[in-house]
């Protein structure tokens, strides 16, 4: 159906908007793509400035750290010591000989240290960035990427990684093209 008269379409009842002209949507097209530039530029700056503050608060704040940890130590190292001692004088004064005294603080002293450096080494785990190294290597980024699914695959990166794991335990480490041992995630 043609439209009516006065700009009507019969059908419906709407008013039609004008066609605009090529030259107008061009310079709205450029107007829109500076202003997108903009905004990105604007967020970039805005992004750097919060990391470089971001940064200088934790260079103040490792400083800071160090001391106190270094105090922590040294303070919670000679509270350990003391106690050790009060625990060998008082089994003295129970009874027990000297030797089985010291023998008894000793082996506490290694219980804590054995269960302390278990729980270091479990916790140093955390620092392989494994979720990390997983999505890089989804993204073909890094040693993994051979290893891990693409981005577009429903599969599990988690899951490929565990069966990455297994076979490499089972057949030993893969091999990156130098042959050196590629650590998996």
């Amino acid at each position: 159906m043609a439209p009516a008269e006065g700009g009507h379409d019969e059908a419906d009842g709407e008013r039609r908007r004008p066609v605009p002209d090529l030259t107008g949507s061009i310079h709205e097209l450029g107007e829109s793509g500076r202003a997108s530039v903009a905004a990105a530029t604007d967020a970039a700056k805005a992004l750097r400035s919060l990391l470089a503050a971001d940064m200088s608060l934790a260079r103040s704040a490792m400083g800071r750290t160090a001391t106190f940890a270094g105090i922590a130590v040294a303070f919670g190292a000679s509270a350990w010591l003391l106690l050790v001692a009060t625990l060998v004088v008082g089994l003295t004064s129970l009874g027990l000989s000297m030797l089985l005294a010291l023998l008894v603080g000793a082996a506490i002293s290694l219980a804590v240290t054995a269960y302390a450096g278990w729980r270091a080494v479990h916790y140093f785990d955390y620092t392989r960035l494994k979720a990390t190294r997983r999505q890089l290597a989804r993204l073909g980024i890094g040693e993994l990427a051979d290893f891990m699914p693409t981005p577009d695959s429903p599969a599990s990166a988690r899951d490929a990684a565990h069966e990455e794991r297994e076979r490499s335990n089972n057949e030993g480490p893969p091999k990156d093209p130098r042959g050196v041992d590629i650590t998996p995630p």
